[in-house]
């Protein structure tokens, strides 16, 4: 498997070589489905309580007679079955959404969403990746020379130049390797790696 390679230096591209078990991958749309969906929930927290009929603010007094005026029965205006009565199945504030993914099923989930980026043309690997000053103008004008307007930058070497120069730019979001996951990963219209962070993308999927 080969990917195409760029020379940071002057734009040209050649081709540099990739394991398959890595890059060459099957697509399997539903494990990549699950490990993005668990992703997603293991990442949400619990921020919406609901009163149940005990902690709703309520009067204990009966409504109305038990018998004589034709309507149904009811003790409380707590009752979930009315206007301003408390939930019957609430949402909790320590409500647990976290899904569980085995790690093998993790790698292959990336690994599949890796080969169907190599197999789209959206994945492109770099020699290097820095810059001189924290200047967001140099760093639009390098991605433009190299065709790149929406892109996920993977590098080893997260300089503080390019941290800077990136952060205000919305359709750009640099990462280190350990960082790249699969939400991340389909975000973005291109990726593109350097020599060294792809040597760690190996390693941690091997």
């Amino acid at each position: 498997m080969e990917l195409k390679f760029l020379n940071s230096a002057d734009a040209s591209a050649t081709k540099v070589d990739v394991p398959d078990t890595i890059f060459g991958r099957d697509y399997n749309e539903a494990l990549i489905h699950q490990i993005v969906v668990a992703f997603q929930a293991n990442a949400r927290g619990a921020n919406s309580q609901q009163k149940t009929r005990r902690t709703v603010a309520h009067t204990t007094k009966k409504p109305w007679r038990q018998k004589g005026t034709g309507r149904a029965r009811a003790g409380m205006s707590s009752s979930p079955l009315w206007r301003g009565g408390g939930r019957a199945f609430p949402n909790s504030a320590n409500e647990n959404y976290t899904q569980k993914v085995n790690k093998k099923m993790y790698r292959a989930g990336v690994c599949a969403i890796l080969s169907q980026l190599v197999r789209e043309g959206r994945l492109t690997v770099i020699d290097e990746l820095s810059l001189p000053a924290p200047k967001t103008k140099m760093l639009v004008q390098k991605l433009k020379s190299f065709g790149f307007d929406s892109v996920l930058l993977i590098t080893d070497d997260f300089s503080e130049n390019l941290f800077l120069a990136s952060r205000n730019l919305p359709n750009v979001w640099v990462l280190e390797p350990h960082q790249a996951d699969p939400v991340t990963l389909i975000r973005f219209k291109d990726v593109l790696i350097t020599r060294a962070a792809l040597g760690r993308i190996e390693e941690m999927l091997a």
